[in-house]
């Protein structure tokens, strides 16, 4: 691996393909051994430390429609947090599953799981039947994973019976030097932005974007009001900057002053930070209280001067959801995806169907929706929401940062890249946008 990155650090990208892949590279694994170690424990008591380790793999053999890319930096997602803890499920039973497809789908099936699904990298070797991508290419990647073998996949990748994320529910993710993927999840690399920033918008950035603005999410237009929950977070940030620039008017709830004054300087307007105003949705752990939907119903137009939400962009789940109907306005939409609150969601049936909203589950982006969202990236109308970053050896850190969310926006980790901001070949680009790009940094 040095001298696959001696020489993407020496920008000598034409070399690369003709360098050696080692057959052992370092990733960060949970193991199927693991998988109970964390019984009996609440979720928040389960430690990402304990679960993730770095250790030497296998390199993976390369298949048709694959590449093998080498990872400069990569971020940490919520689906790393499931992973580490075990939870809903042991990710094992995926890639047991994804094992039985095929005789090349097997590889995945293995008693230790590399993670991650998101990176910014340097292509070091294609398969047969890639022609798009070649040796060289800097790149990042989204994380869907398809088939393509059904017809219900060919409107909308995200169809596909046999849809799954990278990193999540296959194996080789992007939290090491090296990962595999499939062609048809590769992507330019944002020219103006270093690595660990090129790596950070990946699975955030898409799902925000279909989650809100595409057909098959909530089809967001000019003019629409949108409550986004955790506006400063790694998903809702990138929900805030789609409302601002599509324009639409956010409102963003947050959980602290900090929180509050990042939404700001993204540009919002209407802040509301919950903990402050002592919202509590629920009187006990089975119990909600339709008195709070209506305060924070009363708080919402308060700041919009009586409108309620077209749009509400939800992701906590358990927690807000009963509210979040509540609030929806005549006809409005639900957009939910994560439940990073719990799965188990609860509301008035009464607010729903009599007042004709709609709630819309939205998971991850297809290929065009994911390359649209990278796209507004690298014209640099889109900025990263990178906060901290670590090294590769120390990603049991930064997923338990998210996990017990110590962070603002998203976490990143350096891989073969040796330190920040490198990898920058737009520099007149990057200062039109640099304070925009560092909003996040050391918040």
């Amino acid at each position: 691996m040095k001298d696959i990155r001696d020489a993407i650090l020496a920008e000598e990208f034409d070399s690369v393909g003709k360098l050696d892949v080692p057959d052992h590279y370092n990733g960060v694994t949970v193991r199927a051994e693991d998988a109970e170690m964390f019984s009996g424990l609440a979720a928040r008591d389960k430690d990402p430390r304990k679960s993730l380790r770095l250790e030497e793999v296998a390199t993976p053999e390369l298949g048709p429609g694959e590449a093998l890319v080498a990872v400069m930096a990569s971020a940490i997602n919520y689906n790393t947090v499931w992973t580490s803890i075990f939870e809903p499920v042991s990710t094992f039973s995926f890639l047991r599953r994804y094992g039985k497809m095929s005789p090349l789908a097997k590889r995945h099936d293995l008693p230790y799981h590399v993670v991650g699904s998101d990176l910014a990298g340097v292509v070091v070797r294609t398969g047969p039947g890639v022609n798009t991508w070649k040796a060289g290419d800097r790149v990042v990647a989204h994380c869907l994973s398809v088939e393509l073998e059904s017809p219900d996949g060919h409107s909308d990748t995200m169809m596909d019976p046999e849809q799954r994320i990278w990193g999540f529910e296959t194996n080789f993710g992007g939290l090491a030097e090296l990962a595999l993927v499939k062609s048809n999840q590769l992507m330019p690399k944002p020219e103006h932005l270093s690595w660990e920033e090129a790596a950070a918008p990946g699975l955030v950035n898409s799902t925000a974007y279909r989650q809100l603005v595409s057909r098959n999410g909530s089809d967001m237009k000019q003019g629409d009001t949108v409550l986004i929950w955790g506006a400063s977070g790694g998903l809702g940030s990138y929900a805030t900057q789609f409302a601002l620039n599509g324009g639409a008017t956010p409102i963003c709830v947050v959980s602290s002053p900090e929180k509050a004054e990042i939404c700001r300087k993204m540009g919002a307007e209407l802040v509301i930070d919950r903990n402050a105003e002592g919202y509590k949705f629920w009187s006990d752990e089975s119990t909600q209280d339709p008195k709070e939907w209506k305060r924070f119903g009363a708080k919402i137009r308060e700041l919009t001067g009586g409108d309620d939400p077209d749009i509400v962009f939800e992701h906590p789940g358990r927690e807000t959801f009963g509210a979040s109907v509540y609030v929806a306005r005549k006809g409005g939409t639900i957009a939910t995806c994560a439940s990073t609150s719990g799965y188990m969601h609860e509301f008035d049936n009464r607010y729903l169907w009599m007042n004709l909203k709609r709630i819309v589950g939205s998971h991850f982006a297809n290929y065009r929706e994911a390359w649209e969202a990278n796209r507004l990236i690298a014209k640099g109308m889109i900025h990263p929401t990178l906060s901290r970053v670590y090294p590769l050896a120390e990603t049991g850190q930064a997923a338990n940062d998210v996990h017990q969310n110590l962070h603002q926006g998203k976490v990143g980790v350096l891989a073969l890249s040796p330190e920040e901001g490198l990898g920058v070949t737009n520099p007149e680009l990057r200062e039109q946008h640099l304070q925009a790009i560092n909003r996040f940094r050391g918040v």
